[in-house]
């Protein structure tokens, strides 16, 4: 069977065709297109499939991660939006919680009232009134008033309408009932409810993410629907999957319904791709980095998997947001970042990018600002006549140039300036990667460093220096790692329910039966997607607190059914998480299922190998800081794929493939593995633990 994954980033598009039968895997790379994503992402196909020797007809999947609903939410630039709520709340998306989320700044920018998915205009209010703890009607839903205002939000040209009413995680009936009646009223408009996306408490996380569905909605579903037809008009059939934030793809349907759960898409499938590539060398316990053209994503994984967001933690662009999620960190550090000298006078490297067009100035596309792609060039460490395997030529003159503008400001040199970028941008990410580590109990000495993405292999071995991170692990494929991530992803959707129990009154036949209930809806969601139901495998997890905390952590439920045991675990979680437990007793908040349906995917790669003579392809004099000095040192050129197996080759070196190039600083070494991942070690012994 022949899979492809595709992943549209703000430069390149990145494309990796699977033959799971040969347990092949063929690359391609292709500049991405802003204006329409998928152009780049079909013809990037087409192109790979004639590289490949197959034809297009013939694939059987084709596996997408997308920024578009991403990008509607960062660019605010969505669907004019209305709010059917209980009456007396239609305030609650600007008001928030009491907290600031910057408690001590008297200038910060609260992006629900500054931007708001929902203008207080379109909000309207109608009675209705659900209450717990059993999601008792109290008041009916006045069904008149929905439909005056199904009415009037048509007639105010709204085209997504997010129904929200209070204690609707409890009893979703007057919602639903609501969104029956706004489809009548208003036909053409996306309508989401807050229990059919989130229903879970906290009415403001709940209500936010249902508006932020309803504000992406219409874009998304217009993507996917023109990406499907120009897919079938190159007569590709396949089924399309796509990415969503939890890690697991879902039916072209589902993402449609559900656009908010597609936030991560693309980040997701980057730790996928590198949570493998650590599989591949016996690594379990992974700081991942990809860092791409215009940013830089990074993720956590240990031996219980993928490190999730909790409640407090997911957000997107300061939104709130209520779904299952990887916790991800990004930060404005990609190839294209500028640097500048900013209004204050300080020497800064990103968030600004030059994107895809004109991109840094070595691209030779009319850039005029220095990035870090300039910077690396200028450094030595690109090479201008083997960037994308030789397909792409840089411009050498054009990138000292921007770089010799910006020295002048600085009063450094060129070597200086250059690399004085690199050294800002890698402390900036060294940074963020401390905030997901060492400021949550974790040492980053205890990990690998897994980097990819084009610029990720560049900057890892200096970025690992200033952690103490010991080893460095670059996957087969790095520059298109989140592509190969999609091939190794399943069918995955998930469930939840608010059902508020305190530890000694917990009902455990009734969370048995929720949990089953729960379990049989996404088995059929699934079996309807194509899952063979004898091979579902379904997981239960409990989300709880000590009573009287104001969040929660998660735990499994062992053994697929609750019992009295199952909260002693966690104790031992809490203690892990903040460095104690406590005896007072636990309150039980949310109940979750996930349910996987498992795919064909990728499992090792074929890696070519030669010995150090046929690798070598030449020395150049680049540019290291080393004792504190920047200094000029001949470095050794390389192939990988004609490296040789399990011998440590010493820095300084640069190592060339077709999607990255890779960085051997003095002091470090690279040795290629028989199961595909080059690992970098820190040669002084650095950062190892004792």
């Amino acid at each position: 069977m022949l899979f492809v994954g595709i992943d549209i980033g703000g430069t390149f598009t990145d494309l990796a065709l699977f033959d799971s039968e040969r347990e092949e895997v063929r690359v391609h790379k292709v500049r991405s297109t802003p204006d329409d994503p998928g152009r780049a992402l079909v013809n990037g196909i087409v192109e790979l499939c004639d590289l490949a020797g197959v034809a297009p007809a013939d694939l059987d999947g084709v596996l997408h991660g997308t920024t578009v609903a991403t990008n509607a939410v960062l660019e605010h630039h969505g669907a004019l939006t209305g709010l059917v709520t209980t009456e007396g709340m239609r305030d609650v998306v600007h008001i928030g919680r009491h907290q600031r989320p910057q408690p001590y700044s008297v200038m910060q920018d609260i992006p629900w009232q500054s931007r708001p998915f929902v203008q207080r205009a379109h909000r309207v209010g109608v009675a209705e009134r659900i209450a717990p703890p059993t999601g008792e009607v109290v008041t009916p839903l006045d069904e008149d008033a929905v439909r005056s205002a199904g009415r009037a939000l048509r007639e105010a040209g709204v085209e997504a309408v997010a129904v929200c009413f209070l204690f609707s995680y409890l009893n979703p009936e007057h919602e639903e009932r609501a969104a029956s009646i706004l489809a009548e009223e208003m036909p053409d408009c996306f309508i989401s409810t807050s229990a059919g996306i989130s229903p879970q408490f906290r009415e403001f996380e709940r209500f936010t993410t249902a508006c932020m569905n309803a504000f992406v909605g219409p874009g998304t579903g217009l993507y996917l629907d023109r990406l499907t037809a120009a897919l079938a008009a190159r007569e590709i059939e396949a089924d399309l999957l796509v990415m969503r934030s939890n890690g697991g793809v879902a039916s072209v349907d589902e993402a449609a319904e559900r656009p908010v759960t597609l936030m991560l898409s693309g980040p997701a499938a980057g730790v996928l791709g590198a949570q493998w590539a650590g599989s591949l060398v016996d690594r379990d316990r992974l700081i991942t980095f990809d860092m791409g053209g215009t940013s830089a994503d990074i993720g956590l994984v240990t031996e219980a998997g993928v490190h999730e967001a909790s409640a407090r933690d997911t957000q997107i662009a300061g939104y709130p947001i209520l779904v299952p999620m990887f916790d991800i960190e990004t930060i404005g550090a990609g190839g294209g970042s500028i640097a500048r000298v900013d209004d204050a006078g300080a020497f800064v490297v990103g968030p600004r990018s030059a994107g895809a067009q004109p991109g840094p100035a070595a691209y030779g596309f009319g850039g005029t600002q220095p990035t870090i792609t300039d910077a690396h060039l200028v450094l030595g460490r690109l090479d201008p006549e083997r960037f994308l395997g030789g397909e792409m030529k840089l411009d050498v003159a054009a990138a000292e140039a921007v770089i010799d503008g910006l020295a002048g400001q600085l009063g450094l040199s060129r070597a200086e300036t250059a690399e004085g970028i690199l050294t800002l941008a890698n402390a900036n990410m060294a940074q963020t990667i401390r905030s997901i580590t060492v400021e949550r109990g974790r040492d980053p000495r205890d990990f690998s460093l897994v980097a990819f993405g084009g610029a990720g292999p560049l900057h890892a071995a200096e970025l690992a220096s200033m952690l103490n991170v010991p080893e460095v692990l670059i996957p087969p494929h790095p520059g298109i790692t989140s592509a190969t991530g999609l091939l190794t992803s399943d069918l995955r959707y998930d469930l939840m329910r608010t059902v508020f129990m305190v530890e000694g009154q917990v009902d455990a036949a009734a969370i048995n039966s929720r949990f089953d209930e729960l379990a049989d809806q996404l088995i059929e969601r699934l079996v309807a997607d194509g899952a063979p139901r004898d091979e579902v495998q379904v997981e239960r997890f409990l989300d709880c607190r000590y009573v009287g905390q104001g969040y929660e952590l998660r735990i499994p439920v062992r053994d697929g059914a609750f019992t009295d045991s199952t909260l002693d675990t966690f104790h031992t979680t809490h203690e892990a998480e903040y460095g104690r437990s406590s005896s007072d007793p636990i309150e039980v908040v949310n109940l979750r299922v996930t349910a996987t349906g498992q795919r064909p995917r990728l499992s090792r790669v074929n890696v070519g190998s030669g010995d150090l003579e046929s690798a070598t392809i030449g020395h150049a004099q680049s540019l290291w800081r080393v004792d504190g000095e920047l200094v000029e040192l001949a470095t050794v050129h390389l192939l990988r794929e004609k490296l040789p197996l399990d011998e440590a080759v010493a820095g300084p070196a640069i190592v060339f493939q077709r999607d990255t190039t890779i960085v051997v600083p003095p002091g470090w070494t690279a040795t290629a593995t028989a199961s595909g991942p080059l690992m970098l070690k820190n040669a002084t012994g650095e950062g190892a633990r004792a």
